[in-house]
């Protein structure tokens, strides 16, 4: 066993897919069976307002990973054009990612699961360890992936599957002499839903009433493709029993992994994360889908917040939970500086080290004290500025706007941008996030307030023609 770990912990980080803090039973929901997500909470600091940058994959992915927002990284939808070979694109070349400076670090690294910022089958910067999803989504019986840059067709399990490909990684490295860092990326709870799960974690829901996210009647923008909601499938009750069956049996796999990192006597030099790429609505508002279940996008919390969760034995007290609005884009400086590396270069941009939330001492200290009362969030030209009282949603050029009291009004459900009354609030906070982004996007041609975004996927990267990188809509329609 290392002595030096206590200095270089080593890192897991768990990230789900479609995932909102409502479907975690540390985070109150009573119905959705969490026990080991939930234990990884009691023992660790959960953050309860940890908010994605972008709605949807794969700009959300490259925010965690560059500590920039779309408008600055160019990644502004999921990625729809070629996963791999020569036609593929690595959409973050030349960009420095945590990953870049824990490598630097002596930190040997590790991918189990999605990766989805093109160019799958190339490992990156760094990467001991390669075992990455073709593209964005897959069937769980099957999948095409790559091991070290070659193409690999795996059945079984998907979700059984990429936790057993980072066990094999955590055993292989367990006594070596550095630290590693392992990306453990599940496609869970991602659909497709129904069908697709173990029937040990379906029939757990089979009697479920579901009363955490009732079915309510369709929201005037959601799409529908083939009749159905884009982000959702034609029986809602059967998408939900997959839905919750697909979190269960990721819970139980993340259960394995932790086994493992016990057994191999590295659970107290090892920090565990837990998040997701992007929040999820499951009927909530009227949607199936996330920000881009409806158009225009939509930036309702249920699309936008993500669990977050960890644990870190003697650099986090367990059992704390803050309610501090914490963004994406911080998460790369709050890393580096949580196992003791210099954050600097990655709060050149609109991230913070917010590492002292997590310790328990608080926000208190940061130069920007504006900067800790408001997220922001991006997909295309929709915009948010959220704080802890109140969320403004701009969309580019024309609107709808949208503003929400969320003191009165939590679950927003009256848009008050037309009342007299709040004039003066929606002014200023619209200033602000002006402000804000004039203030950190200087790229005019990555831009997304500038770009034809509609949530129907990017084909291309932004550099030779920005208006031919998005897909055309297929939608039937609305709801």
């Amino acid at each position: 066993m290392r002595s030096a770990r206590q200095d270089s912990p080593n890192i897991i980080m768990i990230v789900s897919d479609d995932q909102g803090p409502w479907a975690l039973g540390a985070a109150g929901n009573t119905e959705i069976r969490t026990p080991v997500i939930d234990a990884l909470a009691a023992g660790g600091v959960r953050l309860s307002r940890f908010f994605c940058a972008s709605p949807v994959c794969s700009p959300a992915r490259a925010s965690l990973l560059t500590a920039r927002v779309p408008s600055q990284h160019g990644v502004h939808d999921y990625l729809d054009g070629p996963h791999a070979g020569a036609e593929s694109t690595d959409y973050l070349a030349g960009m420095s990612t945590f990953t870049d400076a824990l490598a630097d670090a002596g930190y040997r690294l590790g991918l189990s699961g999605k990766w989805h910022l093109g160019a799958s089958d190339v490992p990156r910067r760094g990467f001991v360890h390669w075992f990455a999803l073709h593209g964005g989504g897959s069937s769980y019986d099957r999948a095409l992936m790559y091991r070290d840059g070659l193409a690999v067709n795996v059945e079984g399990y998907l979700t059984d599957v990429i936790a057993d490909d980072a066990i094999s990684f955590i055993e292989d490295e367990a006594d070596g002499d550095s630290p590693f860092f392992l990306a453990v990326n599940f496609t869970a709870p991602h659909k497709p839903f129904a069908g697709q799960h173990p029937e040990e974690y379906t029939a757990l829901y089979r009697d479920c009433a579901f009363e955490s996210c009732p079915q309510e009647a369709a929201h005037p923008w959601q799409q529908t493709l083939d009749g159905a909601p884009i982000g959702g499938e034609p029986d809602a009750r059967e998408a939900l029993i997959g839905y919750f069956a697909a979190v269960t049996a990721m819970d139980a796999a993340i259960g394995r992994i932790l086994d493992s990192v016990r057994a191999q006597g590295i659970e107290g030099e090892t920090v565990i994360v837990f998040t997701s790429d992007n929040g999820f609505n499951a009927g909530h508002h009227g949607i199936w889908g996330k920000g881009n279940g409806t158009f225009p996008i939509n930036m309702y919390d249920e699309s936008v917040l993500v669990p977050f969760i960890v644990s870190a034995p003697g650099r986090v007290p367990p059992g704390g939970v803050s309610d501090v609005l914490v963004s994406a884009y911080d998460f790369a400086p709050t890393l580096l500086d949580l196992v003791g590396l210099d954050p600097a270069p990655f709060e050149e941009g609109p991230g913070r080290r917010m590492a002292d939330v997590l310790r328990g001492v608080g926000p208190e200290g940061h130069e920007d004290e504006e900067r800790d009362v408001v997220v922001h969030t991006e997909y295309g030209p929709a915009r948010m500025i959220r704080s802890a009282g109140r969320k403004y949603v701009h969309r580019y050029p024309f609107g709808p706007h949208e503003f929400y009291d969320l003191i009165l009004d939590p679950g927003e459900r009256r848009n008050l941008i037309d009342d007299d009354d709040r004039r003066g609030e929606i002014a200023a906070m619209r200033r602000r996030l002006a402000e804000w982004f004039d203030a950190h996007v200087h790229d005019t041609r990555r831009d997304g307030s500038r770009l034809p975004v509609t949530g129907a996927g990017q084909v291309a990267p932004l550099d030779d023609d920005p208006y031919l990188a998005f897909g055309a809509p297929a939608w039937d329609g609305c709801a």
